[in-house]
């Protein structure tokens, strides 16, 4: 049951991010999909990007894990239907949109 509200919140966040930044679509069953998608990506891929990555990583100071989750969202939106972003610099700014909205998701949860 934890894990389908975790989904429904996930999917929430995405839809009220792409409402929050401009050029990104989303229906309600890709908000569903990429929410799942996002998630795979980020369980597999992002951290061995973050190894591979690491020296301009800690040059950056962590800010290339923003340009990572840009990225991230890209691949989701090529591979899901019904959600998508136009470039690069908007997928930026829905990563970090997403990632605001789901720590605002996880200060109502642990209340």
């Amino acid at each position: 049951m934890k894990l389908f509200f975790h989904w429904l919140i996930a999917a929430l966040a995405i839809g009220i991010a792409a409402y929050i930044v401009p050029d990104v679509s989303v229906t309600i069953a890709g908000a569903l999909i990429a929410a799942v998608v996002l998630g795979a990506f980020h369980f597999f891929l992002r951290p061995i990007l973050l190894v591979l990555t690491l020296p301009i990583n800690v040059v950056t100071l962590g800010l290339f894990s923003l340009v990572i989750n840009a990225l991230l969202v890209l691949l989701a939106a090529m591979v899901v239907p019904g959600f998508g972003v136009t470039g690069f610099w908007t997928a930026f700014l829905f990563a970090l949109v997403l990632s605001i909205v789901h720590w605002v998701f996880s200060l109502w949860q642990n209340n």
